[in-house]
């Protein structure tokens, strides 16, 4: 049985010592949540959110969480232009611990949000100033905390496992594993310089207010890694014309020279389909599979349709050493 909002709240006035608490309110779904929350009023005017996982996957996405929350030091934190969760203490509960975070405010967002705000010419510039913030911040932010770094040979094998696997299911058409191994092997589209990303980003990872972005939850991927993992989730046809808004806002932000951002950003896009596949695979569920192979032929569908999506570099040949040794020889001699 899920606990109450006020268990919850004593359970924080245990985890904080001199915690103040003068009122508290259920917090996100109690019924389909991966954790039980409450949002608890403090005396001196402050939020505090008390978390408790329900599942083993969600006590493994808190502990990343709080080693990435502590390696964003108060020091990085002002170079983002956002709020990011604070650790303010911690309880054994039932085998697992209750934890207490400062609260950050604004409203959830959705890519129906995104794509509305767009309209209004507002909010997706502000995405993406928001993601060009943390791919600026120093590489050694996360290889002081022992977090991951990984580089484009790394991410590449990564990606072509998944696609191997997909691919082993029988489900995947034989058009997209085409494309996907064209893409895989075109090396200029693995030429990008790796920088701090938070790796798990989504619409719903960010809080809004007055069409500006204020806050970010969910650090537990933060790593060194391909900048274009954290754009992915923007090209879907439900962001609309936001997409190249806030794309464009992150690149005068980054002053980033990466030309084949957007490109890879479409590879893991559709690669995340095939991430779905073999979810449902493994959890032997036909409502999940069937939803991933219907996804994945309306991706042949539009990608056929759509010559913007192609994923390959596109480059004059390449010449060999000595042909450009005999034009330079021609030039000079003309």
């Amino acid at each position: 049985m899920a606990r109450s909002h006020l268990t919850l709240a004593a359970l924080a006035t245990s985890a904080v010592a001199g915690l103040d608490v003068v009122a508290a309110a259920p917090f996100g779904s109690r019924i389909t949540g991966d954790f039980e929350s409450a949002l608890l009023a403090v005396r001196d005017g402050g939020h505090r959110i008390i978390r408790i996982p329900t599942s083993e996957r969600a006590e493994a996405e808190q502990s990343a969480d709080l080693v990435a929350l502590r390696a964003l030091s108060a020091g990085v934190r002002t170079r983002l232009p956002f709020e990011v969760s604070t650790f303010v203490g911690q309880a054994p509960v039932g085998g697992t611990r209750a934890v207490v975070y400062d609260f950050v405010h604004g409203d959830p967002l959705s890519l129906a949000g995104i794509a509305r705000a767009a309209d209004r010419g507002v909010l997706a510039p502000s995405l993406g100033r928001a993601i060009a913030a943390i791919h600026l911040l120093p590489t050694s932010v996360v290889a002081d905390a022992g977090l991951p770094v990984l580089g484009p040979v790394e991410i590449l094998r990564s990606t072509i496992s998944v696609m191997d696997r997909a691919g082993a299911t029988n489900l995947v058409p034989a058009a997209l594993l085409g494309r996907w191994e064209k893409a895989t092997e075109d090396g200029p589209l693995w030429q990008f310089a790796p920088t701090v990303i938070n790796g798990g980003l989504s619409a719903e990872s960010f809080l809004t207010a007055d069409d500006q972005v204020t806050g970010l939850l969910g650090w537990q991927s933060l790593s060194v890694g391909d900048p274009a993992r954290d754009l992915y989730w923007l090209l879907g046809e439900q962001a609309g014309d936001a997409a190249e808004v806030a794309l464009d806002a992150y690149n005068e932000a980054r002053g980033s020279s990466d030309r084949q951002l957007k490109r890879r950003a479409m590879l893991y896009a559709e690669v995340e389909i095939a991430k779905w596949l073999l979810h449902g695979t493994q959890e032997r569920s036909t409502e999940i599979v069937d939803d991933a192979v219907q996804m994945l032929h309306g991706l042949v569908d539009t990608v056929k349709n759509d010559l913007d999506r192609t994923l390959s570099h596109s480059t004059m040949p390449v010449m060999a050493v000595h042909e450009v040794e005999a034009m330079l020889d021609r030039d000079h001699r003309s």
